[in-house]
């Protein structure tokens, strides 16, 4: 990736907890990585298929 990526973490997450997962987005996908290990592996998805993700967790 040659852009640089712009990384947050949810509002939910506190920086008192040791586990907290961190996103950055771009306009056609989703970065994921943990926060713990920032220069380690990290999951990159298609927007859509994070969206479909997330409306799937979204309760009726």
């Amino acid at each position: 990736m040659s852009a640089q990526l712009t990384w947050f973490k949810s509002s939910y997450s506190s920086n008192d907890g040791p586990e907290c997962v961190e996103v950055a987005l771009t306009p056609d996908h989703i970065h994921i990585r943990d926060s713990k290990t920032t220069g380690g592996a990290q999951l990159t998805l298609p927007a859509d298929s994070w969206t479909h993700f997330l409306d799937s967790l979204r309760v009726a």
